[in-house]
């Protein structure tokens, strides 16, 4: 029972990332020049599109969905999270946006699945590395026209799978907590 309700809020979740990235990438940030995403400082001196730290973060839970539900869901939820961004952003926005998740998504996916059964933190770690730099170059290159970001975007995604790692030891001690307590 705890397994499939932290299921389905991690589906919810990645499912709500793309669309908050789009939505951020014109409405949040510590400077918003004209005809120009929004940006936030991510570190080493590097500036990146606000959407950016979502876009870590989708990432990540990408791989939970699909630890939890299978690579059929996460296949899925890169699928629906794509047409959702279509949604919350302009046309142009939205086709760089949902090129470059279906293709990192599914980048993350063909790294995360051969590697989670053994060495789940490497996984993680190993296919968020390959899905940032895959979703920044193609994001940044038919959404702008330009790599300029590049580094920062993929320092700033780098963040969420260095913060997902200490989430997931913590999530994998609940989760076996509650399957070995009788009635769950």
């Amino acid at each position: 029972m705890a397994r499939r309700a932290a299921a389905i809020a991690v589906l919810i979740a990645f499912g709500a990332t793309i669309p908050a990235a789009n939505w951020m990438i014109g409405n949040v940030g510590t400077a918003c020049p004209p005809d120009s995403p929004c940006l936030i400082p991510v570190g080493f001196g590097l500036m990146a599109p606000s959407g950016v730290v979502m876009i870590g973060v989708a990432l990540v839970l990408r791989d939970a969905v699909q630890r939890l539900m299978g690579v059929g869901w996460a296949a899925a939820a890169i699928v629906i999270g794509a047409a959702l961004s279509a949604t919350f952003a302009p046309a142009a926005l939205a086709f760089a946006s949902g090129i470059a998740f279906l293709l990192s998504e599914s980048a993350d996916l063909a790294v995360y699945t051969p590697l989670q059964r053994r060495r789940l933190t490497l996984a993680v770690l190993a296919s968020g590395v390959v899905g940032a730099a895959v979703d920044s170059a193609v994001f940044l290159w038919l959404a702008f026209g330009s790599l300029e970001f590049l580094a920062g975007q993929v320092v700033g995604k780098l963040w969420a799978s260095v913060f997902a790692v200490p989430l997931i030891w913590g999530w994998r001690a609940a989760i076996a907590a509650a399957e070995s307590r009788p009635g769950t």
